[in-house]
């Protein structure tokens, strides 16, 4: 640094030196020589370069610094303020662009302090002698000359007000005319004129006096603003802050005494342009005739999770402009806090919302929690991002999975029975089963098991990769942990996770990043969504996703409130909800064909409240805002995608019919990828003419003797649950007890269920080592079944109808488990027992 310094200074020096010496060489006053106007012009110009190279070496030895701290602000999709913070010095200082100044303002500025801005070079010679002979012929200081550019300097350096520092200004403003344009001086000067206090700019001025954008400044105000700079002691209302009180006596005598002070001199101004034909005398006369209302606002501070989760994503931008919609997220957040209010009766504090726009994904709401300063709720955590169990909110992409995989469609029966897989054994919300049901009635209703069966089926992996695709961070994390419980809620989730999964539900399975940022209006390629972009990937089918959105917008189905059920003002949406382990989070997310928005009620703490239910508590409010936000839809829904057909199919399997399939029904699938299996309902058994015996090909009676007759084709698992609930059903006759033929085939034996192959089990005993405790054997058999036998170590235990549960007290160390049916099928098992 120091030898550029000297560089420069020699070659400056040698310069000055060289003219030096030119002006000594040149023959002055010889007549002979050179006319005098020559030697005039020729003297003038080595005096101004002379000058110009003086202050060349003044500006490398004293260089001018701009180093202005801003204001961090945030704006919405139309530029409104939505939250501001303060500078690093504390000061409320906002970039103003000049865009944002509107022509009455810049008119007014000006014409009040410098009109001959656009003319000069920083210092006006014409005003610099006038303010001299005023300040001689009154004996006092009365006029400083300052024009903007000189005002911009003395705001970048203060110092006190002096003969040098107005030398040192007027250097300044030289320095500051060679480096900014004019409109970049003028920027300067809207950035850093001081309001009183510790306000500086336009922009902050207009914001805490007027509460309105500068661009929005009515004439009245506008020369208000401009009057406040020379005076901002006297004039502005520093003193007054906005959380003071102004009902006290004292405060409210100051503003009203500065706020009459201010109106005088506005009015004062008023005048003077309409004496200087500025503004037609219709505008200054509506100036004169609006009220001077100004006071001290609160600086803005909408959707302050957001803001400030902005603040720290882009912290070198300090302006971030936003595609956040102010109008509905005021209207969110009123709803949001309206209903967060009628539920704290029941110890539920909290509430998130996240509202997208589905053709651009740009985040329209963000609503971290409604009340950002209630400390008892923990109202500061962004529940938009907070991990959370997602409950059963995930079920709709495992069955999108299945339909992509030929597994399903929306007519497939799945049966809703108790199981045990691997030792997980998922239950209802409402601790019952339902037999055999449709994938849609099992979805709409969201069955747990059926989902955990199809999760199964699907695959714990592929299930993963998916939601790893679309950006959920913490299942990325903890891929290793989950299981099959992850599609009831064992994982965790976050709100815009869950926005941008069903996004996608409403994009045909395409998934894409939510969007944040509005790239266009930030400054000179700042801050974009890369901070936030995850690789667009097709999720789901268009076909899958379409069943989906026509599965998800029944109505018949338990989570619609009673009271919404009679509101056709509601738009048609598509909605899943969801309720996590111990009723700490509730959920409802939907879809139309313009917004997807979600909903999450709780408590930060993770507090579960008995009334903390997906239907009840998310749901309403998810209905409430589609109602606020798209109340005029014009319920425009999807139109099913060239790759889906539809087809008949047996109402009993949801397959395509057999020749004994009577009652038919319309469902959609997926050509080439649905299965084309037929349907198996029922099968055919060779019965006694009585109906009392049942025969096989090898002990098949003569012509004549027996019939062939249509009986339920049941699984083992749902005729164990339709034992277990005496549902009545038309059962097989037992096998012909003559039969000498034994009957095989391990897929026929009957299944055991109370214990899984492989695992320990941990039993009680008593000081002597005699087990105490005992251990559960229970199975699943076919439909012709109607005895059991039950084996431990190959010895029988008992025997059993198929549906009862038997007890046994087992030995330490490996067990040997089987089980036969009266027609000689056998399965088993081996466990190891030991000591608890």
């Amino acid at each position: 640094m120091h030898n550029w310094l000297n560089e420069r200074l020699q070659a400056v020096l040698g310069v000055f030196l060289k003219l030096i010496r030119a002006a000594f060489s040149f023959p002055f006053g010889n007549p002979t020589s050179k006319p005098l106007y020559l030697q005039t012009l020729y003297l003038a110009s080595l005096i101004v370069a002379g000058v110009l190279v003086a202050l060349s070496a003044l500006s490398i030895v004293f260089p001018l610094r701009v180093h202005i701290e801003y204001s961090h602000i945030v704006t919405a999709r139309d530029g409104t303020v939505i939250h501001a913070f303060l500078s690093r010095d504390d000061k409320w200082r906002m970039r103003t662009e000049l865009y944002e100044i509107s022509p009455t303002l810049r008119t007014v500025l000006l014409q009040k302090e410098d009109r001959w801005f656009y003319w000069h070079c920083g210092v006006n010679p014409v005003a610099l002698v006038r303010a001299l002979a005023n300040n001689l012929r009154k004996q006092r200081i009365t006029s400083g000359a300052s024009t903007i550019t000189m005002q911009v300097a003395r705001m970048i350096e203060d110092r006190p007000r002096t003969l040098w520092s107005k030398l040192v200004e007027t250097f300044r403003a030289l320095q500051l005319e060679a480096r900014f344009s004019k409109d970049e001086i003028l920027q300067l000067y809207l950035n850093l004129a001081p309001y009183g206090g510790n306000i500086e700019g336009v922009k902050a001025a207009s914001l805490l006096y007027f509460g309105q954008q500068p661009e929005r400044l009515s004439l009245a105000q506008a020369v208000a603003l401009a009057i406040i700079p020379n005076r901002p002691t006297s004039l502005s209302l520093k003193n007054i802050d906005a959380n003071i009180d102004t009902t006290h006596t004292r405060n409210s005598q100051f503003l009203i005494l500065n706020s009459q002070l201010l109106s005088v001199e506005r009015n004062k101004w008023l005048q003077r342009l309409l004496a200087e034909h500025v503004f037609s005398a219709a505008e200054i006369q509506d100036a004169l005739n609006e009220p001077l209302d100004i006071q001290r606002r609160e600086p803005p501070a909408i959707a302050p999770h957001f803001a400030n989760r902005m603040k720290a994503t882009f912290p070198d931008d300090v302006v971030v402009h936003t595609t956040l919609d102010v109008a509905k997220q005021a209207n969110v957040q009123m709803i949001a806090a309206n209903k967060i209010r009628r539920l704290k009766m029941y110890g539920i504090n909290n509430a998130a919302v996240l509202v997208v726009d589905n053709q651009t994904r740009e985040v329209l709401v963000y609503l971290g929690s409604p009340d950002f300063g209630d400390k008892v709720s923990a109202g500061e955590v962004d529940g938009v991002r907070a991990v959370r169990s997602p409950g059963s909110a995930l079920k709709p992409l495992i069955y999108g999975l299945a339909m992509d995989k030929g597994l399903i469609t929306p007519k497939t029966m799945l049966n809703d029975v108790p199981i045990n897989l691997g030792g997980y054994a998922p239950e209802n919300f409402d601790r019952r089963y339902n037999g055999s049901v449709t994938a849609e009635k099992a979805l709409i209703n969201s069955f747990n098991v059926p989902a955990v069966k199809l999760l199964d089926r699907v695959g714990i992996t592929p299930m993963v990769e998916k939601l790893k695709q679309a950006g959920f961070e913490q299942v990325r994390k903890d891929e290793r942990k989950l299981g099959l419980s992850l599609i009831l809620g064992g994982c965790g989730v976050r709100l815009e996770e869950m926005v941008g999964l069903y996004c996608a539900f409403a994009n045909g399975g395409r998934f894409g990043s939510l969007r944040f940022i509005d790239e266009s209006r930030m400054r000179n390629g700042g801050g974009d969504n890369s901070q936030f972009s995850i690789p667009n990937s097709q999720l789901l089918s268009q076909g899958s996703t379409f069943m989906l959105a026509e599965i998800l917008t029944q109505l018949n189905r338990p989570d619609v409130p009673n009271r919404l059920l009679g509101n056709t003002k509601l738009p048609k949406i598509a909605w899943k909800t969801g309720t996590s382990y111990g009723r700490r989070d509730a959920w409802s997310i939907g879809f139309n064909k313009r917004f997807t928005i979600g909903v999450w009620v709780g408590n930060f703490s993770g507090a579960g409240v008995p009334e903390l239910v997906g239907a009840d508590m998310a749901t309403p409010l998810l209905f409430e805002l589609f109602n606020a936000i798209d109340y005029n839809s014009s319920n425009d829904w999807f139109v099913p995608p060239a790759t889906l057909d539809f087809r008949l199919v047996c109402s009993e399997s949801g397959l395509q019919p057999s020749e004994f399939c009577e009652n038919q029904i319309t469902d959609y699938y997926i050509p080439s990828v649905s299965s084309n299996k037929k349907c198996e309902h029922l099968k055919y058994a060779s019965v006694a003419m009585d109906e009392r015996m049942s025969y096989c090909p090898d002990c098949l009676p003569s012509v004549g003797q027996y019939k062939i007759k249509l009986y339920p084709n049941l699984v083992p698992e749902l005729l164990a649950l339709y034992n277990a609930e005496n549902y009545a059903y038309a059962r097989i006759p037992p096998h012909n007890r003559d039969c000498k033929r034994v009957q095989s085939g391990q897929s026929a034996a009957p299944a055991i269920t109370s214990l899984v192959d492989g695992k320990e089990y941990l039993v009680e005993h008593d000081t002597k080592g005699a087990v105490i405790s005992e251990l559960m054997l229970t199975c699943q058999a076919g439909n012709e079944v109607r005895t059991v036998y039950w084996f431990v170590n190959d010895r029988l235990v008992k025997a059993a109808e198929p549906r009862e549960r038997i007890f046994f007290k087992p030995q330490k160390g490996e067990c040997k488990i089987s089980c036969s049916d009266d027609n000689g099928r056998t399965s088993n098992i081996w466990i190891t027992v030991g000591w608890q």
